[in-house]
């Protein structure tokens, strides 16, 4: 829990000092959105939730808020973004079976909106603690229901990449570059995305001198 509370406190200082530059509107938003992704990066790679020895709970990833990259893809206001925050909700709290149960109840309701399986994809996960044949099953359903939509790929390549498979879930996010407008307003996400599970590159050893 410290190491989650210390990235908190970086965060909100960072997003303070841009805020004293005056920095605002749409690249406030987009500095947010960084920072969350540098978030998912720790996330996947530096193990913040790790208090002790148990292999299980070190390797089990923390939910992330996905606010941000959802309206990104979606837009602010949908009809059915109550169902997202409650279960958003539920999942801050560590109550990852109340969020599951939500948003299963969500598409139930709303079994044509592609957002709500997403959603449902990523609880799906975080409750398990990785990727499962359920949570696939969720993204596919939302891929069916938008196949010419980025956002599906997007978050299932997220879910991966916090299962411990950066690599498959970088591939889908190069994909979906490679298909996008070069002025795609979420395009820096799927970019920052990518950088943020890079493997951290390893300092060259120095050579040692050699006499003439």
């Amino acid at each position: 829990m410290t190491g989650w509370f210390l990235l908190l406190l970086l965060m909100c200082a960072a997003l303070a000092s841009v805020w004293a530059i005056g920095v605002r509107g749409a690249m406030l938003q987009l500095t947010g959105a960084a920072l969350l992704f540098g978030a998912a990066g720790y996330a996947v790679q530096g193990h913040p939730n790790l208090a002790g020895s148990p292999r299980s709970t070190a390797q089990r990833p923390a939910p992330i808020p996905l606010t941000k990259f959802r309206h990104a893809f979606f837009g602010t206001f949908t009809p059915t973004e109550h169902w997202l925050v409650i279960a958003e909700s539920y999942a801050s709290r560590g109550e990852t079976e109340q969020a599951v149960a939500t948003l299963t109840a969500a598409v139930r309701e709303h079994p044509g909106d592609p957002m709500l399986w997403i959603g449902l994809g990523n609880a799906l996960a975080d409750h398990a603690g990785t990727i499962t044949p359920a949570s696939e099953l969720a993204f596919r359903r939302s891929a069916e229901l938008a196949p010419n939509h980025p956002a599906p790929r997007f978050f299932y390549g997220l879910a991966l990449a916090r299962s411990g498979d950066p690599q498959d879930g970088t591939k889908l996010w190069r994909e979906i570059l490679t298909e996008a407008p070069a002025d795609a307003s979420w395009r820096p996400l799927v970019e920052g995305a990518i950088t943020a599970v890079q493997p951290r590159s390893q300092p060259k050893a120095p050579q040692a001198a050699t006499g003439s």
